[in-house]
Parts: structure tokens; C-alpha cells; sequence
């Protein structure tokens, strides 16, 4: 199965971790990310850019509608994701609960569909 690890952040939060922190939080996920390309299980991932510079694209009656930043006021946003494939749920929350930022902010982690979308 394959799963996304979706990843959140207060970017006010992550600003006031001291330069420590937020290294070791990084070298967390790098160490993950390793683990994960060695053992075969990564996909991919990325970190996002902020969301200031995010857009909303709404279409509604063939009409589009395009506002700045995200579509809810939070003060956590997506941050980034990583996907990987491993064989069972277990495995995946075990990557989940070891992701760095689940302790400071939240994972969400969760399978992706195949093309059947038996899932849904």
C-alpha cells in the first residue's frame, strides 16, 4: 500500500525553536528519509513553499475565482510530504510516529487510492 505522510507546521513556531532544535528536527527527518531509500519503501517527497504564496482557485458555474493563501485561516499549514509504500498499516504509523514534526506539530498520514478507488 502506498501512503502520504502529510506534513504540518506553525511556521511562528518553528521561527521561535532555537537553531538546535530545528536542525535536529531536520537531521530526524533526513535520517527517516535515508532509512526509507535504503530499505526501498520512499516514493518521493517534498518540502512546500510558504504558504503566503499558496493560492485558492475556486471554480464555480464555469466561473474561476483565484484568491492568496490558503483557503482556511490556521495557524498550521502543509508544510511538505512524504510518500512511501511499505506492506502494512503498522509499518506506516510507525514512520508516522516517528516523523519529527508529529511532535511539535502534526502527521497526517494516510493510504493513497488505486485506481479501482475500492478505498473510498
Amino acid at each position: 500500500m502506498k501512503y502520504m505522510l502529510l506534513i504540518y507546521q506553525n511556521p511562528a513556531n518553528w521561527q521561535e525553536l532555537p537553531d538546535g532544535e530545528r536542525d535536529a528536527i531536520m537531521s530526524d527527518a533526513g535520517a527517516i528519509v535515508e532509512e526509507l531509500t535504503a530499505s526501498g519503501e520512499l516514493i518521493g517527497g517534498e518540502g512546500l513553499a510558504d504558504s503566503s504564496l499558496a493560492k485558492t482557485v475556486h471554480v464555480r458555474d464555469g466561473v474561476p475565482a483565484v484568491t492568496d493563501g490558503p483557503f482556511v485561516e490556521a495557524k498550521e499549514h502543509l508544510a511538505g510530504y512524504c510518500l512511501f509504500e511499505c506492506e502494512t498499516p503498522e509499518r506506516a504509523i510507525e514512520i508516522a510516529v516517528r516523523w519529527p514534526d508529529a511532535r511539535h506539530w502534526a502527521v497526517e498520514l494516510r493510504p493513497l487510492m488505486t485506481a479501482s478507488g475500492e478505498e473510498m
